[in-house]
């Protein structure tokens, strides 16, 4: 390859700021580069929340994100995932203690399939209809959230802790509570593709119908 072909490829490849939802205050997340724009689609970025708001307290929270517009220099996101680290998680675990897990999938009012994992930490070990029965509040507590909420608002109400509060509100009533975490929130389907799947589920229910 000669000089020129090499120096013209340097040229044509760009950096892009890459942002992350308005949810998010368009905070910038890094930068990414590529010969095409079309290359930058569908890039995914892991960042902190102890990184988007300055707070290194925060930093036991994972957010991921992906790349779903590009601009002419700048690479725009859409929220994917809130996780907790597993020190973080591993921290929180005591001897003679329970750790009460709930996996929830939800559709929220704007009709974003999530899946939920609550945990909840007692302060002594609960028996076993105990822990069934704070599980069973944590899942209703975020199907009545998600009901209630778009999907802006349910992950809102997950990173800034609320959801988590209210579940805390209501399980130690059950049995002494000593701390509560939603440890994931997981987008499973947007709504273009849970409308997607409706259509494709009548259509096998009409093929299923004797005439």
């Amino acid at each position: 390859m000669s000089e020129r072909s090499v120096s013209r490829q340097r040229q044509e490849k760009r950096w892009y700021t890459v942002l992350a939802p308005e949810q998010f205050d368009r905070a910038e997340l890094g930068e990414t580069t590529a010969d095409d724009p079309e290359q930058v689609y569908g890039r995914t970025i892991e960042t902190t929340l102890g990184e988007l708001k300055g707070d290194a307290g925060e930093n036991n929270t994972k957010l991921t994100f992906r790349i779903n517009d590009v601009g002419s220099d700048s690479a725009y996101t859409e929220f994917v995932e809130h996780e907790l680290t597993r020190d973080y998680l591993r921290s929180l675990v005591r001897r003679g203690s329970s750790k009460i897990e709930s996996f929830v999938t939800v559709l929220t009012t704007d009709d974003y399939r999530v899946q939920v994992q609550p945990v909840a930490f007692t302060t002594k070990k609960a028996d076993h209809s105990q822990e069934r029965a704070i599980r069973k509040r944590m899942t209703e507590l975020v199907e009545e959230a998600a009901d209630e909420r778009t999907f802006e608002d349910l992950v809102d109400s997950v990173v800034e802790g609320r959801l988590s509060s209210a579940i805390y509100a209501e399980a130690k009533t059950i049995y002494p509570v000593r701390r509560v975490e939603v440890q994931k929130l997981t987008v499973e389907a947007r709504p273009e593709e849970v409308a997607e799947e409706q259509e494709t589920a009548v259509e096998v229910d009409d093929e299923d119908v004797e005439v």
